[in-house]
């Protein structure tokens, strides 16, 4: 479905491999960390109060935080690795930047490492968070930030395995340690209840790995092997220039989902609002990242058409892309609105009240801006730092005023709102539209073909589910079950004529690009 038609054989085969490749590793990532951040709770409950669950929570949201360490020089590498493929040199060069970038980060993984330590000293992490009855809270704190600030040159080795197409490589060898750690916490739990060890057996397992990134490279790319570099400050300094952009835009996405969560419990005083507000981001929270981890291996296919100039293949790809990514989320959009309620009122046993505007702002905008997060990964993997500055910058500023005056006049809706607004406005209408222009040749048609699809697909199985709903007599979790089956099956009988390959054809060869 996303080859262009016309490409050979071989190559139409090879990309869709990686394609396939790259969703079903990122599938199964993102189920692992579904595990990590749910399903483990209860295991935890078991043996700790809730004040240490609650520190763990925070170690763990500080962990999530590293990534912005990085400082966007992962995607300045790989827009360099990708340019690279148009050289005479490709490995050599690949080569030498490669050990280059790695002195780079090792020193800024030292530097960080150090001002962590100093940090601390200053101001105890059990202090400034308010867990100091947690004896182990600041040794947890430190082994957290230290031990995955040391995993910060395997980004490195992951933006060149993205580059040469092994998109999926990368993230099964991130999901094995993700798996063997979340194993690991549990024998750590069950045999010490310990925070400190829950934490490092996590930390450890992410070493593990990053240590086995590093020698994995060298074994599958002979030419990394013995290149020595002379660096200079005037060059190190340079990339971080060149990365500044990409590191603005990954922390203002970041901002954007957090933020959110601080704004409305730090304005609204209704603390069952706040939960509201807290249970319902996450089903669109999954719903982003769904649409997040399907774009990524399209944008780095798309990079890698960029910078060796294959301007057909990337219009066609891109308009298959996105198409298939709009599908998507309309289609998960429409099987969770109508059995959301009765999902929530399961999950939280009807200790909190469902907000049904709170919940189709939330869903509906989130699937209305699903064609905008391929524009925002493509233009990562594409270097065009200058228009993500300015779109996300301008996002998140948009995001903020609206949020300061709507959350006081309305409460969380008004979040919600603001969220949706923003990524319309912005990501949507700016980023994606000057995407959209430069790569394809009829945006507008395209657009068209999108916004058709997005209403056609969400409202059939919105009116499906509905109409399941009204018909099924049970209650509870019989009933949602039921529900979720029929609506499958029924889905799945419409969808089945797709299943030929004429038929799919066809439908391809009028998307407009």
């Amino acid at each position: 479905m996303i080859e262009r038609p016309g490409a050979s054989g071989g190559a139409a085969a090879s990309r869709a491999r990686r394609l396939f490749s790259g969703w079903s590793a990122n599938l199964f990532q993102m189920m692992l960390g579904v595990i990590q951040q749910v399903a483990l709770i209860p295991v935890f409950l078991h043996y700790w109060s809730s004040d240490i669950l609650a520190a763990w929570l925070v170690v763990y949201a500080i962990g999530n935080l590293v990534p912005i360490a990085d400082c966007g020089l992962q995607f300045r590498a790989i827009n360099r690795f990708l340019a690279f493929k148009s050289s005479v040199d490709c490995d050599g060069r690949t080569a030498r930047l490669f050990a280059a970038m790695l002195r780079t980060y090792l020193g800024l993984a030292g530097v960080l490492v150090v001002l962590v330590l100093v940090g601390t000293r200053l101001l105890s992490p059990s202090v400034a968070f308010g867990f100091q009855t947690i004896s182990d809270f600041d040794a947890a704190f430190l082994v957290m930030t230290i031990g995955l600030l040391l995993t910060l040159p395997s980004n490195l080795v992951s933006g060149l395995y993205r580059a040469r197409g092994l998109y999926g490589r990368a993230v099964n060898l991130q999901s094995i340690g993700m798996l063997v750690g979340q194993v690991v916490q549990l024998i750590a739990i069950i045999a010490t209840g310990s925070l400190l060890a829950v934490i490092v057996a996590y930390v450890v397992t992410q070493m593990a790995v990053a240590v086995y990134f590093m020698a994995d490279a060298r074994r599958l790319f002979p030419f990394l092997r013995g290149v020595r570099v002379k660096l200079s400050m005037r060059w190190i300094i340079g990339q971080f220039q060149y990365a500044a952009p990409f590191a603005v835009a990954g922390a203002a996405e970041l901002a954007l989902l957090n933020i959110p969560v601080l704004l409305v419990s730090a304005l609204v005083s209704d603390r069952v609002a706040v939960a509201q507000w807290g249970l319902t981001r996450v089903v669109a929270g999954l719903l982003r990242t769904l649409c997040i981890q399907t774009t990524l291996p399209l944008a780095a296919e798309l990079g890698h058409d960029h910078a060796v100039g294959l301007r057909e293949r990337l219009r066609s790809l891109y308009a298959r892309g996105s198409v298939f990514v709009t599908l998507l989320a309309s289609v998960v959009v429409s099987g969770l609105l109508p059995f959301w309620p009765d999902f929530f009122a399961l999950w939280t046993h009807g200790a909190v009240p469902y907000d049904p505007v709170l919940a189709i702002t939330l869903l509906i905008g989130t699937a209305a801006v699903a064609p905008s997060i391929l524009a925002l990964g493509y233009a990562n993997y594409s270097n065009r730092g200058d228009l993500l500055v300015r779109t996300k910058g301008l996002q998140l500023a948009v995001f903020l005023v609206l949020s300061v005056v709507l959350i006081q006049r309305i409460g969380p809706l008004g979040a919600a709102i603001a969220i949706i607004a923003s990524d319309l406005l912005i990501q949507f209408g700016l980023l994606g539209i000057v995407i959209l222009r430069q790569t394809l040749q009829r945006p507008f048609a395209h657009i068209a073909v999108l916004v058709m699809l997005m209403v056609t697909v969400t409202l059939c199985g919105w009116g499906l589910g509905t109409a399941i709903r009204a018909l099924l007599p049970w209650t509870g979790l019989l009933r949602f079950v039921a529900e979720c089956v029929l609506w499958l099956g029924i889905a799945g009988l419409v969808a089945s004529p797709l299943a030929s390959a004429r038929l799919r054809g066809e439908l391809i060869a009028k998307i407009p690009n």
